[in-house]
């Protein structure tokens, strides 16, 4: 049955991940993308496609999940959530996270107890749906994220004294991710350049530039050649940040050759393994250390964080074990 089995793909945002599974999951079943970015569906349409497929595959528990949940419930099909990050996490000190209560918290939790497995995208997402979702059952397992080598090789351009961190520049993830100690750090290594990559999506790149010291600068969206770029000339990749599902930027930078600094939080430590400069919270002043510690590492110290990367995080492996999942659950098992 697997090999003409209908598998039903729902997500809000073709990201890099959820692009990955979808193209992954292509080459093993008969797939319908399902994209939705809008809380008014029309629920017969919706019902019938749910029902002229043998399982709905989807990213993330939250409001376009929910009635391909429920409908595959309803009508005895199997489905599976990806979950990790802000449907699991509970943050109200940052304002992040659906289990900090109301509408979203009951609508997500129902959700993720009414799928039949879900995909948790790391350990500590899996003890993020237990702790804060009540799921003990073991319907919930760990799966990481294959990360693709873009590479082919470990780059051997010469790195420059450069700090990089990645991410969307907005209110959130001026503590989330970190942003605004990775942009005060800067002033305590005028001789290091420190880049933000990533795109400008309120004032938040106002208040950055304006605590900025000269050796700061901001990029903006670049696209992913310009990305890899910046991954082989940089020496350190920083990622401050209070909560992460994975951290796909931190698997990228380590795979071109980046000196990682991170903190424990979230599954930080689930990606970097015994790698690169952990630090205990994202002060400014703690950051500043462990990039100029990162600074002096040995080069050689390179090769061993991509093949690290390569080893646990492959793309190859990911597709596998979602393949035997989807095969187990169109099987009864």
């Amino acid at each position: 049955m697997a090999d003409s089995a209908r598998v039903l793909f729902v997500h809000n945002a073709l990201t890099e991940f959820v692009r990955l599974d979808l193209d992954e999951l292509r080459k093993r079943f008969h797939v319908t993308e399902r994209f939705e970015n809008s809380r008014v569906v029309n629920p017969i349409a919706l019902w019938r496609q749910v029902r002229d497929h043998d399982l709905v595959f989807g990213w993330f528990a939250s409001w376009h999940t929910f009635l391909p949940v429920e409908f595959a419930r309803r009508l005895s099909k199997p489905s599976v959530l990806v979950v990790g990050g802000y449907d699991v996490a509970n943050l109200p000190e940052i304002d992040y996270g659906h289990q900090r209560g109301g509408v979203k918290k009951t609508l997500s939790s129902r959700e993720m107890h009414l799928a039949t497995r879900l995909l948790a995208t790391s350990d500590y997402s899996r003890q993020e749906v237990a702790r804060n979702v009540g799921l003990t059952n073991g319907r919930a397992q760990s799966l990481y994220l294959g990360v693709p080598d873009k590479f082919g090789q470990l780059p051997h351009s010469r790195r420059e004294r450069m700090a990089l961190s990645v991410g969307n520049v907005n209110r959130s993830n001026l503590t989330r991710k970190g942003h605004e100690p990775f942009v005060r750090a800067a002033a305590a290594l005028p001789d290091v350049s420190f880049v933000l990559v990533g795109s400008w999506h309120d004032d938040a790149i106002d208040f950055l530039r304006s605590i900025a010291s000269p050796n700061v600068s901001f990029t903006g969206r670049i696209d992913d050649s310009d990305l890899l770029d910046y991954y082989r000339r940089a020496s350190v990749y920083v990622q401050p940040s209070l909560h992460e599902g994975f951290g796909l930027s931190v698997a990228e930078a380590m795979l071109g050759g980046c000196i990682p600094v991170t903190t424990v939080a979230g599954s930080l430590p689930e990606v970097t393994g015994e790698y690169g400069v952990k630090i205990a919270s994202p002060e400014p002043e703690q950051i500043a250390d462990a990039v100029r510690i990162a600074l002096e590492r040995h080069e050689d110290e390179r090769a061993a964080i991509r093949n690290h990367i390569l080893d646990n995080f492959s793309v190859a492996k990911r597709s596998q074990e979602m393949v035997q999942v989807i095969e187990s659950l169109l099987n009864g098992r």
